[in-house]
This record gives C-alpha cells, sequence and structure tokens, in this order.
C-alpha cells in the first residue's frame, strides 16, 4: 500500500527575471510570496493555507505552461500505477519523476512535501 495526493501547482516562468513573475504572482493571487531560498534561486514559493495545495515558481528554459506535483510516499508504486492509467515516464530529474498524462499534459511525481502522508491529510490510499 502507498498513499499519494495532489500536492503543488507549479507555474512554469520563461523569463529572466523570477522574481518580477513572483510579485505579479502574488498580487494576482492575494498571496504573501515567501522569503527567497538563496540556494534555490529558479525557485519562488507564494503562500498557501493549510489543506491547500502549494504554489510554486520555477523559472524555465521551455514555454510557459502551469503543470502539477502527485507527491507519494513510494515514488516508484505510485509512477507505476499512473503507468497502468496511460502515463508515461519521461525522465527522472533529481528527487522526482517527469511524466506524460495520456491527455498530452507534463506532471511530476514527487516525495512528500509536507511531511508524512496520512489519511487524515486527504490522501489517497492505494493498493
Amino acid at each position: 500500500m502507498h498513499r499519494s495526493r495532489l500536492s503543488t501547482f507549479v507555474i512554469d516562468c520563461q523569463v529572466d527575471d523570477i522574481d518580477a513573475a513572483t510579485e505579479f504572482w502574488s498580487a494576482a493571487l492575494g498571496r504573501k510570496a515567501e522569503p527567497a531560498d538563496p540556494d534555490d534561486t529558479s525557485y519562488r514559493m507564494i503562500a498557501s493555507d493549510d489543506g491547500e495545495p502549494m504554489l510554486l515558481l520555477q523559472k524555465v528554459d521551455h514555454d510557459s505552461r502551469i503543470h502539477l506535483d502527485i507527491e507519494a510516499d513510494d515514488l516508484e508504486a505510485e509512477v507505476k500505477r499512473l503507468e497502468a492509467l496511460g502515463a508515461t515516464r519521461i525522465k527522472f530529474l533529481k528527487r522526482w519523476w517527469l511524466m506524460r498524462a495520456p491527455t498530452g499534459h507534463v506532471f511530476c511525481v514527487v516525495n512528500p512535501q509536507r511531511g508524512p502522508l496520512a489519511k487524515k491529510d486527504n490522501a489517497n490510499e492505494w493498493p
């Protein structure tokens, strides 16, 4: 058995200035921008309420788009479950899988982002 749930909406930004992009999305969504991590200059977090998916801006080289992350306590089991539904692996990056849905959408399967997954936290349980 493993657990998974929607983790993050990632706003991929093909921009030179990720801070300006963060200011825009923070104001547009009415959410506070979290302080930048000096060790991870391509990413910025925007505050989300407990129980909501996280909001992440990512500076990218490809066209701007929005994708989602699914967090799982067993990456391989979740990737195999999604493959059985028709998704395909694109490649493994750092600590997560980049995948493509049968609809053509790109998404990621990541490790838990806010601690262990539990049924009480709206995590799905899979055999």
